[in-house]
């Protein structure tokens, strides 16, 4: 039985979905001002790893992303460059969906610009202005956070102890995880290019950030979600201003699961262009590394918990799945000598152990270590081709889920394709 933590309350609590037919699931997407480093894939990996083992479980389930290509950030790289907002984006999106298939990412059914709902946020502003829960200052227009006494119960935070007269937030984000005291923004005023601001009925300018993944889930999905995933950087302000701002649209909760993602850190610290530290998939690529190693990597460990990225620690994940994968293949040779498979007590085994741990809050780790163990037990050799067969098959199911057991291709320093050689490892 799949249990999941639940921010949401801060407990483990047996998955149930809100609707049997259909297991609705929104993640937060890349804000598309800058290339995806591996810390922000980190979080789109485990995302992913939800989703795949739902579906191992035989759940149906939809996905829905959206590509922040509108927000503050994104306005000012685009002038920094000198360059028209929707061309930044387009050629940031087009890498990012390249980086997905290289990692082995499945693209979810529903991939929303946050442009793209910029109906559906003037909608909600002017029924929040109509209804008093939103309000006009200067040419922004602001969510009056006394109005939704809730107000920081995914956080934990009370808001009625807030002080009065109450503050103005005017900026889409702010740095570090502090809460910020008072009403935040729904519509940033502007003047300008129409690339960056559009005419609206509720004047000129763009929907704000907090406002875009209530826009887009309302536009798609007419009911509680199941799960609702991001990182960690996301529970703190982001995540329940949108829960405010759906909650006072809709008589029913958001999201019946929350689920966050921890970071990734570089030696220990977080990464930043300050320190130089930051990675992308090529520079992994690059050191000989292939596309597998790369998403295993980053989807071993628990999700709730940082991961640290040091060459070390790299090249002894990487080597641990290269044991495996040649074991799995001899594995495989031997299976091919039977033409059925017949189910053994080690089968099952493996079934069991990797079942045993994503059912325990998704533990890759314990599930990866666990099966490693049992296909490397002397009981294995002694095995007729029809049990492997088998083991093999059991094999397949869980890198449904992992997809990390085939071999990608990698690319040395020149930038030519090779296969990752195992000297050296």
């Amino acid at each position: 039985m799949l249990t999941l933590y639940n921010t949401l309350g801060r407990k483990r609590q047996v998955f149930r979905p809100v609707n049997d037919r259909v297991v609705n699931i929104f993640t937060c997407g890349p804000s598309v001002y800058q290339r995806a480093h591996i810390g922000n894939f980190r979080t789109f990996l485990f995302e992913d790893i939800v989703v795949r083992y739902l579906r191992y479980r035989g759940f149906h389930v939809m996905r829905g992303m959206n590509f922040t290509d509108v927000e503050d950030k994104a306005v000012s790289e685009a002038l920094r460059r000198k360059m028209p907002l929707r061309k930044m984006t387009n050629a940031t999106i087009r890498e990012f969906i390249r980086e997905m298939w290289l990692l082995r990412i499945a693209v979810p059914e529903y991939l929303c610009r946050a442009s793209e709902a910029l109906d559906g946020a003037v909608a909600i502003v002017k029924l929040f202005l109509k209804r008093g829960i939103a309000y006009r200052h200067g040419n922004n227009i602001y969510f009056n956070t006394l109005t939704f006494p809730r107000l920081g119960v995914l956080a934990g935070i009370d808001s009625s102890t807030w002080p009065v007269p109450r503050k103005r937030f005017h900026k889409d984000t702010y740095p570090g995880m502090r809460w910020n005291r008072g009403d935040f923004v729904l519509w940033h005023g502007c003047e300008g290019d129409y690339d960056i601001c559009w005419d609206a009925d509720i004047g000129h300018g763009r929907p704000a950030w907090n406002i875009q993944d209530a826009s887009i889930i309302r536009g798609y999905i007419g009911e509680t979600l199941s799960i609702y995933c991001g990182g960690i950087d996301n529970l703190v302000r982001h995540h329940d201003y949108s829960i405010a701002i759906l909650e006072s649209l809709r008589p029913y909760p958001m999201a019946r699961f929350w689920l966050h993602g921890n970071h990734l850190l570089v030696g220990g610290k977080k990464m930043s262009k300050s320190t130089g530290n930051i990675l992308y998939t090529d520079s992994l690529l690059g050191k000989g590394y292939d596309a597998g190693e790369i998403r295993f990597f980053l989807i071993y460990g628990h999700y709730r918990r940082n991961l640290n990225y040091t060459e070390r620690a790299m090249e002894r994940t990487a080597g641990k799945l290269q044991t495996f994968r040649e074991r799995v293949k001899s594995l495989r040779l031997r299976a091919q000598q039977a033409s059925r498979a017949r189910e053994c007590a080690l089968s099952r085994d493996v079934q069991r152990s990797f079942e045993r741990a994503m059912d325990d809050d998704l533990n890759v780790k314990a599930a990866f270590d666990g099966v490693a163990e049992i296909i490397r037990r002397p009981a294995m050799d002694t095995l007729t081709p029809a049990e492997v067969k088998a083991v093999a098959g059991v094999l397949d199911d869980a890198d449904s889920v992992l997809q990390v057991m085939k071999p990608g291709e990698a690319r040395d320093a020149s930038g030519s394709s090779r296969r990752r050689r195992s000297a050296g490892r």
